[in-house]
């Protein structure tokens, strides 16, 4: 089983990292500050104007250790990588089903009907944890986009084409983020529905980061696997989208982003003075908040759950690498179907 490397996320202008050894060492403002043995990495991503040094970005090409180079609001900019390695033989298969829209549906629906039964849960533990002290009519209302969710995932699962499925998608979507208020317990923060680019409320400014932390271990998970992470079953194909990386992410993000961002708010890690507003309407988080968040997600990844499939107890920030070797696969023909994570 793969090892969960750790990521080393730069946040302070101005850092410069260098290589030393077969350490990775920060330093602001001329000084070091910190230092973090190569082995342990999978990844540098970067949130501020940093300066890499030659050495240490090809060192890290020949490492396997990708940079990735995010905006402050968490939106990607660009990566670095080594060769690609990836098998051309799974890729053509990979390319030969996602460009037939018979044989994508079945892992399309697979991967819908997931998240959705994802959004299910986390909605489901908050009828559980906060019942009827919620209210009657909070409490009708969860309960109600909870049912919704679920004639949602069994309609996903039935969808004759992909325009049909993407509908129950935006349906189930819906659904959740009505009820996601319900389960926000936190009375500093208000949700009135998904935005984004750029997030205009503290919520989503929390959700668009965690968003994107996300795609980028799914995209990773695809490299290391073989798989083409701009290929996907269920997103359309679009210049310079990662849409497998997109697809595949749609499993984690109840389980592991809005799980993250609710427990950030409801037990008050994080306050008003953790966001700033700017002038274009825009929400952002402090360089304070976005380490609370960062540390917060990582933290998440760590925690263990036992995977149906492999019947194997491993972090949560190793499944997005299981469920992209169960995929490649199927695409190998060793699996019948794609059998998506579904939390329990």
């Amino acid at each position: 089983m793969k090892k969960l490397l750790n990521t080393l996320y730069v946040t302070s202008e101005g850092a410069s990292l260098r290589k030393e050894g077969q350490a990775v060492v920060i330093a602001i403002d001329g000084h070091d500050r910190g230092r973090a043995p190569a082995h342990l990495l999978g990844q540098i991503v970067c949130f501020a104007q940093a300066v890499i040094s030659p050495p240490l970005m090809a060192f890290c090409a020949e490492s396997g250790i990708s940079i990735a180079f995010l905006s402050t609001t968490g939106r990607f900019l660009a990566r670095v990588e080594g060769p690609q390695t990836g098998n051309v033989l799974l890729r053509r298969a990979q390319h030969r089903m996602t460009d037939d829209p018979e044989r994508a549906l079945p892992v399309a629906q697979a991967m819908v009907a997931a998240k959705i039964a994802n959004q299910r849960g986390l909605l489901r533990r908050g009828l559980r944890d906060y019942g009827k002290a919620m209210g009657p009519e909070p409490y009708a209302l969860l309960d109600g986009c909870e049912r919704r969710l679920s004639d949602a995932a069994r309609l996903a699962l039935d969808a004759p084409d992909l325009d049909s499925l993407r509908g129950q998608e935006g349906e189930a979507a819906n659904a959740y983020f009505t009820a996601f208020p319900q389960v926000l317990r936190n009375p500093d923060f208000s949700f009135q529905g998904r935005n984004r680019r750029p997030p205009r409320d503290p919520v989503n400014a929390v959700l668009s980061l965690l968003y994107a932390l996300l795609a980028q271990d799914c995209r990773a998970a695809c490299e290391t696997h073989g798989l083409d992470p701009q290929m996907g079953f269920l997103h359309r194909d679009r210049p310079g989208r990662m849409s497998l990386a997109l697809d595949l992410m749609e499993e984690f993000r109840a389980p592991l982003a809005d799980r993250t961002c609710l427990t950030l708010l409801n037990r008050r890690q994080l306050s008003v003075r953790d966001f700033r507003p700017e002038e274009t309407g825009a929400v952002l988080l402090s360089d304070e908040g976005r380490e609370t968040v960062l540390k917060a997600w990582q933290d998440r990844k760590r925690e263990t759950v036992r995977h149906p499939f492999f019947e194997e107890t491993v972090p949560l920030g190793l499944f997005p690498q299981m469920q992209a070797q169960l995929l490649a696969r199927h695409l190998r023909g060793e699996l019948d179907g794609y059998p998506a994570w579904i939390w329990r």
